[in-house]
């Protein structure tokens, strides 16, 4: 997961409505603006590198934004300046939120999902042991049920009926460990599954992955040992060795048998002078 937007991922994510808002189109946020389509897509492009400050402005304002959100030097986007007091933050948890050390991104993703609260009532519940008492109230009617059984019928303590009395208490740490796990699991799941396609995402295949299956593709080709590794770099560039036309192909066949990484060739000589050495 990323750590840091930069302003032209803020301005994407704000026009199309990923933080909130409604969801406009190049066309329209130009209408609306009267800032430039041609202007609007650069500044939502990876490589703009210059933005004027009079039309920055012009989108904090359209947006409901302060220009300093757009520019990273603050995360409150609807509250600037807002007064901590209210917050019930510890000196140690504010020194913890600036130190760095944790992705505070995260930490607000997670407080702002759907089942947050749950888990934070699950939570609360086992450490303040609301629900012990009824715990164990529960476990002791189990308990009492299963000697009235035993004494009565004398049943065994494998016996079907004892067995599941047994089986049926409730341990309270058990319990509530697995809750919370559960309601964390989700959170946790469902912010993955928001971040699949961002670019700082690793991929689901990794480059050995990858790697292989160019080598084994290549491997299976018809062709001498230096066009199958002329394919195996098209392969690891992103180039479709198809669309090259004989005499690129050629050229680049031959420009790899220069290369001192490609030993193949070099053995091959070696060996051939040894030979001669030998008669």
């Amino acid at each position: 997961m990323e750590r840091h937007d930069s302003i032209q991922d803020k301005l994407k994510d704000l026009r199309v409505g990923q933080r909130g808002g409604p969801h406009y189109t190049l066309e329209e946020l130009s209408a609306a603006t009267g800032i430039s389509k041609s202007a609007l897509g650069k500044y939502e492009s990876d490589d703009c590198t210059d933005i004027s400050p009079y039309n920055l402005a012009i989108l904090a304002r359209f947006y409901g934004v302060s220009v300093d959100y757009l520019l990273g030097l603050t995360e409150q986007k609807n509250h600037p300046g807002a007064a901590i007091e209210g917050l019930h933050l510890s000196d140690a948890m504010l020194e913890l939120l600036k130190s760095g050390k944790i992705n505070n991104h995260l930490l607000c993703e997670m407080a702002m999902h759907p089942d947050f609260q749950r888990l934070m009532v699950d939570i609360e519940i086992y450490v303040d042991r609301i629900a012990d008492m009824r715990i164990r109230d529960m476990n002791a009617y189990l308990d009492a049920v299963r000697e009235t059984l035993v004494e009565q019928y004398a049943p065994g303590n494998n016996d079907l009926g004892v067995r599941t009395l047994e089986l049926a208490h409730i341990h309270a740490d058990e319990y509530f460990q697995h809750t919370v796990h559960e309601d964390l699991d989700k959170i946790i799941a469902d912010i993955r599954n928001a971040h699949a396609d961002d670019k700082y995402t690793a991929p689901e295949d990794s480059g050995a992955e990858q790697a292989k299956a160019a080598l084994e593709e290549a491997m299976s080709i018809e062709g001498s040992e230096q066009e199958q590794q002329a394919i195996y770099f098209c392969k690891q560039l992103g180039i479709n060795y198809r669309k090259l036309s004989h005499e690129e192909f050629v050229s680049l066949v031959s420009i790899l048998k220069k290369s001192k990484l490609l030993q193949s060739g070099i053995s091959q000589r070696g060996k051939t002078r040894s030979k001669r050495k030998k008669k």
